[in-house]
């Protein structure tokens, strides 16, 4: 074996570890932001800060006369928690894990659409998009969010189809 094969030999082992770290950290890190931001919903500070976005969209606009600032920020509450449950069961119940990363992913679409109805998310100062304000940087790290849920998504799914199949 030549030393540039025992060198790619050893990045390959390298690599492998660091994509499974990875998607270890990439899974219970967004399990963490989800079952901390989750149980801040329950304090007055957050339902206040989620206020702006709540009242001024078309999709949860509604849940304020219904449920009230509080009791919509702990019904957000409830499920972020619920969800990132879901996600962090992925080593026992791969399916559950998959609904879960799904629920995720619809969750962080649903907190994008802020993005736009949001009065302040962009900078007029600046021409508007793409110059956001700090709302808009607030909402911005969902991307990154939603690109982990889904990711977990078809991970987690992946493995439920293969244990279905008796497959490791």
């Amino acid at each position: 074996m030549t030393a540039l094969n025992r060198l790619d030999s050893v990045l390959s082992d390298i690599a492998t570890r660091a994509e499974a770290v990875g998607g270890h950290a990439l899974r219970y890190g967004l399990v963490l932001i989800l079952v901390w931001i989750g149980g801040m919903k329950f304090t007055a500070y957050e339902a206040e800060g989620i206020r702006p976005f709540v009242e001024n969209s078309p999709l949860f606009a509604w849940t304020y006369p219904v449920f009230g600032v509080r009791g919509m920020s702990s019904i957000l509450g409830v499920t972020e928690i619920l969800v990132g449950l879901l996600i962090a069961a992925r080593p026992w119940f791969p399916r559950v894990s998959a609904v879960g990363s799904l629920m995720a992913v619809g969750m962080f679409l649903g907190t994008l659409s802020f993005l736009v109805t949001t009065p302040g998310t962009w900078v007029s100062d600046l021409g508007g998009f793409p110059a956001i304000s700090v709302l808009g940087q607030f909402l911005i790290k969902d991307v990154a969010l939603l690109a982990a849920a889904a990711w977990s998504f078809g991970e987690a799914a992946g493995a439920a189809r293969r244990s279905a199949a008796g497959t490791p």
